[in-house]
């Protein structure tokens, strides 16, 4: 082989790639085409004289080789953030909300890739409702915040349209004489309000037999056995099975998820626009 450098866009192209699995979402998270990532990660296979991605029309993998050189091109691009960050002086800051009903299980393997992408970076997390998270937005205390949609807001943008079922433990049972047991998250949660409204109007009767400080919480009382949850399928705990079409429960609407924010270009905005990716990725599945 020739002494010609890596070029490190291509080498960030297939690092996005691997971790994405897809070119698509690779293309979001550089905020490029997916015909750019193409060549660039063409242009890196001829450079290295390996084919590093397996491609077919369903999915996208990596080759022996590929798995080999993940490693090396993580190594080459923290060497690189390292080298300018001794000479940018201050760190960023990026203060970041993210709802209670988008922060899944997921999400503190996502914020280690924010921080693994950019040590630099200096990332700061809030957890709430949508409609606090918005609030603290709106005056100034947050950079960007990932939130359900929310009544009378029209910003922001779409990242991806969940799906959220009627979840319960595998041997729950309903008493027919008495009332939904519901297991909710505590005021304001727009999806408990939405639960309530579609209950309401399908006239089921319902009541409150849990609220928790969080969708974990919420969780673990559909585990023990206590009620009904509305919840994503990706939230759940092991074994919950969707019960809504057996008790006849109201179908609840795919619920967007959006992303209002301020920052528009720097370190804070290229880590947005990776974890925006991989939002899209943990919740289309």
């Amino acid at each position: 082989m020739s002494e010609r450098p890596l070029d490190l866009d291509a080498v960030k192209a297939f690092v996005s790639v691997a971790e994405l699995g897809s070119f698509t979402r690779a293309a979001e998270a550089m905020q490029t085409t997916q015909a750019a990532i193409s060549l660039k990660l063409k242009r890196l296979e001829d450079r290295v004289g390996l084919r590093l991605v397996e491609r077919t029309p369903r999915y996208v993998a990596l080759s022996a080789n590929g798995v080999t050189f993940l490693e090396r091109a993580r190594e080459l691009l923290d060497a690189h953030d390292r080298a300018l960050g001794a000479f940018v002086g201050a760190r960023q800051r990026l203060s970041l909300g993210v709802s209670d009903h988008v922060a899944g299980p997921e999400l503190p393997a996502l914020i280690a890739r924010m921080n693994a992408q950019d040590p630099e970076l200096l990332i700061e997390v809030r957890i709430a409702s949508s409609g606090d998270l918005l609030q603290s937005f709106d005056r100034r205390e947050l950079d960007a915040v990932i939130v359900r949609l929310h009544a009378g807001r029209g910003d922001g943008e779409l990242l991806a349209e969940e799906t959220l079922g009627w979840f319960a433990a595998p041997h729950w049972q309903h008493r027919a004489d008495e009332p939904l047991p519901i297991a909710t998250l505590a005021e304001p949660c727009g999806v408990r309000v939405l639960a309530g409204r579609l209950l309401d109007a399908a006239a089921v009767p319902w009541r409150e037999v849990f609220v928790g400080g969080g969708v974990p919480s919420v969780a673990a009382a559909v585990t023990a056995g206590l009620g009904v949850a509305a919840l994503a399928p990706r939230m759940l705990p092991f074994g919950a099975v969707d019960v809504g079409a057996r008790l006849g429960l109201p179908e609840i609407p795919r619920l967007p998820v959006l992303l209002h924010t301020r920052v528009r270009d720097g370190r804070a905005y290229d880590a947005l626009a990776a974890l925006s990716a991989a939002f899209r990725s943990v919740v289309r599945g």
